[in-house]
């Protein structure tokens, strides 16, 4: 994968150094010494060194190069939908049973494998570099840098909160018209998957629902949520804690008479593009297994709008 960028220097930037100048369009120190050692700085078309102290009127020329792939990713033809995708990130809607990344047990059927397979297609090395995680279960929006400056970027936005996510679930019984949970979550004792709401040991966690319909028949809501942090499983934990755990949960709630896995869909993505600060805005609906939810019963009255 390369990338070749070009800043024109004008008179704000004029007087820093390369090295700072990278620092504050977010490049890494690891990625300024990889790009340098290759050979990838250039100011007017000639080799620099970050110590250079650019001037206005110069032009910046950054080339980034992979040649080499995750290789520890064995690609594999797995199924996966394309939303978007340029040069610096694809935006990607996993289906449930689709774990991210591989794990003990499971080397080949993952995204990460289905990816390195899409690329390997095209002839073109792929780090694999996945900015928000999913439950292999949960489907919905993600998000994958291609080189190493887009997932600094996406990196640092992440942590910092700047990537809006909302997410969609079904949960047992009828929840308040909207509300707030904020609890602290920890490891579960003697596990090292399971999650539960800790008030002594447990990290802050904020996560906000609001009702969109209630299906009285089967005595389920379909509630739209988002979160002030993300904690490993804050939604199937907040939830569960709240009374409202999701259907199909084979960890906090293994009720299957409904679903087969827990509904839960990262449903919306909001954030600026790395390299362009472009606005992007991507939704995707819910999925075939969920969509049940949104019928009218027959035999009760209409569905409450959540009022």
């Amino acid at each position: 994968m390369t990338r070749d960028l070009h800043y024109p220097i004008g008179g704000a930037e004029a007087g820093q150094t390369i090295l700072q100048f990278l620092k504050e369009k977010g490049y890494s120190k690891h990625l300024i010494i990889r790009t340098r050692d290759q050979g990838g700085i250039l100011v007017d078309g000639h080799p620099a060194v970050t110590p250079h102290v650019l001037q206005e009127k110069e032009v910046l020329h950054i080339h980034l190069e992979e040649a080499e792939g995750s290789e520890r990713i064995v690609p594999r033809p797995v199924s996966f939908e394309i939303v978007y995708e340029d040069a610096d990130l694809l935006v990607i809607n996993k289906p449930a049973n689709l774990p991210i990344h591989p794990s003990q047990g499971n080397f080949e059927n993952t995204l990460a494998n289905g990816v390195a397979w899409y690329f390997k297609q095209k002839g073109i090395p792929f780090v694999y570099r996945a900015i928000n995680r999913l439950d292999r279960d949960t489907t919905g929006l993600l998000i994958l840098a291609k080189h190493g400056l887009s997932g600094c970027i996406l990196s640092q936005m992440s942590s910092q909160r700047k990537i809006h996510r909302q997410y969609l679930a079904i949960v047992s019984g009828k929840t308040d018209p909207k509300g707030r949970i904020c609890a602290p979550i920890g490891r579960a004792d003697a596990s090292t998957v399971l999650r539960k709401v800790d008030w002594e040991n447990g990290d802050y966690a904020c996560t906000h629902y609001r009702r969109i319909l209630y299906r009285e028949d089967v005595d389920c809501s379909l509630i739209s949520l988002t979160l002030e942090t993300g904690r490993t499983h804050q939604i199937r934990v907040h939830m569960k804690y709240a009374g409202h755990p999701l259907l199909g949960d084979f960890l906090y709630h293994p009720d299957y008479r409904l679903m087969s896995r827990q509904p839960l869909h990262s449903c919306q993505l909001d954030f600026l593009h790395p390299i362009t600060r472009r606005e992007m805005h991507f939704e995707a609906p819910l999925p075939q297994d969920m969509t049940w939810i949104q019928a009218v019963s027959t035999s009760e009255a209409p569905l409450d709008n959540g009022s």
